[in-house]
């Protein structure tokens, strides 16, 4: 298991979000397909968001991954320094696909990096691991030296000042 940028790895749990929830329960394909046709008309046609995860939403169902190696080696980095490269990794065919593809790489680099990777790590979930943000595992290392504070009681002096027109001494 790789370790991978934790904006890659937010993307893609935002994706597998936005699948399930157009999806459905129970799932209806056909809405499905309806958005998924939609963003690739708008991609291939030179505009569309300029939304990772939309773009990547868009990816996921025609594209192919033809470097997953080099995918994994640049999930490691969110901003990367070389789009084109990325692109070299992936390929999308048929007509439509390819035509998304080449606008999307065209018109928006930095984003289809990133949107190339996020399809990557959605589809082969099994090839990394999310570090694990819960607050168990965030307090896990915890000495608890945030807690001393607790121990010490508020002096009368200091409750006083809230008391507001209240008797005073």
């Amino acid at each position: 298991m790789k370790k991978v940028h934790p904006e890659f790895a937010y993307q893609s749990r935002e994706l597998e979000g936005q699948i399930d929830g157009t999806l459905g329960d129970p799932p209806n394909r056909k809405n499905y397909n309806m958005m998924v046709d939609a963003l690739v008309s708008e991609y291939a046609g030179g505009s569309g968001i300029d939304d990772v995860n939309l773009m990547a939403f868009a990816l996921v169902d025609k594209i192919k991954f033809l470097d997953p190696k080099g995918l994994m080696r640049e999930a490691a980095d969110y901003a990367g320094s070389d789009p084109a490269s990325v692109f070299a990794m992936a390929e999308c065919t048929g007509e439509v696909g390819a035509a998304m593809y080449a606008a999307m790489t065209e018109n928006y680099p930095e984003l289809a990096r990133q949107a190339i990777i996020t399809a990557f790590l959605f589809k082969h979930q099994q090839r990394w691991e999310d570090d694990d943000q819960s607050l168990e595992q965030l307090g896990k290392n915890d000495e608890g030296d945030d807690d001393e504070m607790d121990d010490v009681a508020a002096t009368d002096d200091f409750t006083q000042i809230f008391d507001g027109e209240g008797e005073r001494e």
